[in-house]
């Protein structure tokens, strides 16, 4: 089971909350059959439900008051943004209200004095930057879905990109949030000036999941555009070769802007694809961005070309920028490529040390064949967050099933090794049950208490993260200024 049994008294209320909405929100709600299709999924499109209803505020005081309604009715939300998820996050409930963020879309000040750009949280990733890269600045996270994914939605999945070694995920990159809690309050987090001093509650905040509230401001830095930006392309005659080179450009203390890998499989459905000049025959490669001055890149790129020839590897630079962009465009065109090897996809999310790459990249691949089910590595190798992509076919009785317990067997691997479930793309329901492969019940429950200080009801994003349900009430609580927060003596039960 996905998701909690459906409350039926609230279904059968269905057409008294859909017109309290269209009070709040006239023109933006969604309650036809037919419209609600539409968001029946995220990314992880293997799982579908249909909302109760679907609500698209266009500015921070409708989402107050659709929360204020919520509350009052008991009603379960589910935030959403572009949904470009890929676990299961904004799965929405037959018995709870979807709040689409897309309306909320505009940018509301580039102040390159400070360095930064505050934004509504429809506002996807790339917009950013191609909102102020005329005066020479950027957005430095890039995910591969940055075309569509919005900047909200960064933030609550604290989301990474190709450049994230060097620049960051979301957190780093964040300087302030204006929220709605659960109750309706609007509260800022941080500003132009980053976190303040105290609980850092912004950090908290970044990669809630949609537990805690609901973003409806965003504060991003904007950072200045590298004076020079040269790319490599390295292949390797073997996966294992490869991993090794990543773990030696590190050791050595280079810190590339991007490093990128590759393996075979992929590498060869991608130049099918796209065509980016992907090496034949290559059984992995990486790309690697260098960037900053001069003389810094020119040191950084002798040292990676030294490294890789140690490894048994070989090195082709782009030319000129017309090229580099074809290499990178390959990369970023990945997980569609995918549909030249198989109908259907699971991409996994999860994070190792670096010098355990080779033994984790040859372990899979014994995965893959006591799975029966083939699959392809595309991952951030700098920082260790991998994206195996499970290939299948979900008309073939059973593969579903070997697909999600291979992609399990790959996060168990994960934590086994020291790393950690998830990267970038959140735990939602696609990694909720393994959360105690990683988590004691002492750290569950440590948790759970941060999650029922802001949403007392339970009410945020029910049935995600964690792996049991347990109503806050069962936790203990006590009021403090009026906010019900965690009792710290009341015993668990």
């Amino acid at each position: 089971m996905l998701l909690p049994v459906t409350d039926s008294r609230i279904v059968a209320r269905r057409a008294d909350i859909v017109a309290a909405l269209e009070a709040i929100v006239p023109g933006g709600v969604v309650a036809d059959k037919s419209g609600l299709a539409t968001f029946d999924s995220d990314a992880l499109s293997a799982y579908h439900q249909m909302p109760l209803v679907c609500v698209l505020p266009a500015d921070r005081h409708q989402v107050s008051e659709i929360l204020k309604y919520a509350q009052a009715e008991g009603i379960p939300i589910v935030p959403r943004g572009a949904g470009t998820s890929l676990s299961g996050g904004a799965l929405p409930r037959e018995d709870g209200i979807l709040i689409g963020m897309g309306r909320m879309k505009r940018i509301l000040e580039i102040d390159y004095e400070n360095g930064c750009v505050v934004v509504e949280p429809g506002v996807t990733n790339l917009n950013i930057t191609k909102a102020v890269e005329a005066q020479g600045f950027y957005y430095a996270p890039d995910p591969s879905s940055q075309i569509a994914c919005t900047i909200g939605g960064n933030v609550a999945e604290n989301s990474g990109g190709l450049h994230c070694l060097k620049y960051g995920l979301t957190t780093n990159n964040l300087l302030g949030v204006t929220m709605v809690l659960p109750g309706g309050e609007i509260v800022t987090l941080g500003g132009k000036c980053g976190a303040q001093g105290g609980l850092d509650l912004l950090g908290l905040v970044t990669g809630s999941e949609g537990l805690l509230g609901i973003v409806v401001e965003v504060v991003v830095k904007i950072l200045r555009k590298a004076p020079v930006t040269r790319t490599l392309m390295a292949s390797f005659d073997t996966v294992t070769a490869a991993g090794a080179c990543v773990a030696a450009i590190i050791a050595d203390g280079v810190v590339p802007a991007a490093m990128e890998f590759m393996d075979g499989r992929a590498a060869a459905a991608i130049e099918s694809y796209n065509q980016p000049g992907y090496p034949a025959g290559a059984e992995a490669i990486l790309i690697i961005d260098a960037d900053g001055v001069e003389a810094d890149v020119t040191h950084a790129i002798s040292r990676v070309v030294a490294i890789v020839a140690e490894s048994g590897g070989k090195t082709v630079e782009a030319t000129d920028e017309k090229q580099r962009l074809r290499i990178w465009s390959g990369r970023k065109a990945a997980f569609a490529a995918m549909g030249k090897l198989a109908p259907d996809m699971i991409c996994m999310d999860g994070t190792i040390p670096r010098h355990t790459l080779p033994y984790v990249l040859a372990e899979m691949e014994k995965l893959s064949q006591q799975y029966g089910l083939g699959f392809c590595n595309v991952f951030h190798a700098g920082d260790g967050n991998l994206h195996p992509l499970i290939i299948f076919d979900v008309m073939k009785e059973g593969e579903f099933e070997r697909a999600e317990a291979f992609g399990a067997d790959i996060l168990r691997l994960c934590v086994k090794v020291g790393g950690v479930l998830s990267g970038e793309h959140g735990v939602g329901i696609e990694k909720r049950d393994l959360m105690t492969e990683m988590f004691s019940e002492a750290d569950l429950d440590q948790q759970h208490r941060v999650k029922c200080a802001f949403d007392a009801q339970g009410l945020f994003n029910p049935g995600k993260v964690f792996p049991t349900l347990s109503a806050c009430v069962e936790q203990g609580h006590m009021h403090v200024h009026g906010a019900q927060m965690p009792h710290p003596h009341l015993p668990r039960f």
